[in-house]
Parts: structure tokens; C-alpha cells; sequence
């Protein structure tokens, strides 16, 4: 992935078609070394395309992979309604008492900067 991201900045600054020299400049100037392999297998398997072209293929692609959507699960609200019978809405004292006990958590006896 750093090399990708280095190979994407550098497109970004301009540079349609960054060489392997160019990718190893970018991550050397944030400290991290470059793994000749990958960086080599990447630059070949980029060379002369599009990065836009790429990009927009991605998100396509990316669009279709199924991701779960919709939220998490709802919490448990005590039990299930009995058939045939009205129910109230549910109170919002659940969600306080999460709260409060996040915020109880989260010093745990100490502060941050103690």
C-alpha cells in the first residue's frame, strides 16, 4: 500500500508515468524503505495506464462488493412484543445508561495527562 500511495501522490503532483527511482525518493523522505519486489511487480503492472482510468474502474468494482450496510443492530430493548398486542415506543433511557457508562469508563481512575 506505500508504495501505491507514494505511485499516487507523485500522479497527483503530475507525474503521469512515476518510475520505480521516483516512488523510492517519496518514501524515502518520510523515512521508510522501499521494497524493490513489490515496487517493481507495481510499477510494471501500472505502466502505461491511466490512473484516473484505474481509479474509476476501482470504484466501479468496489460498488458492487457487498459491505452490510444499514448500521449495526439495534440493542436489546428487553424482550419481544406478544402477538396481537399493542406496543409502546421504545424509551430512550438505554441509550443514557450507555452513555453513562461510557463516560465512567472512560477515566478509569486516571486523566490523560496525569
Amino acid at each position: 500500500m506505500k508504495h501505491l500511495a507514494a505511485y499516487l501522490l507523485l500522479g497527483l503532483g503530475g507525474n503521469t508515468s512515476p518510475s520505480a527511482k521516483d516512488v523510492k525518493e517519496v518514501l524515502s523522505s518520510v523515512g521508510i524503505d522501499a521494497d524493490d519486489e513489490r515496487l517493481n511487480k507495481l510499477i510494471s503492472e501500472l505502466k502505461g495506464k491511466d490512473l484516473q482510468d484505474l481509479i474509476a474502474e476501482g470504484t466501479s468494482k468496489l460498488a458492487s462488493v457487498p459491505s452490510g450496510g444499514g448500521g449495526g443492530g439495534a440493542p436489546a430493548a428487553g424482550g419481544a412484543p406478544t402477538a396481537g398486542g399493542d406496543t409502546a415506543p421504545a424509551d430512550e433511557k438505554p441509550a443514557e445508561k450507555e452513555e453513562e457508562k461510557e463516560e465512567s469508563d472512560e477515566d478509569m481512575g486516571f486523566g490523560l495527562f496525569d
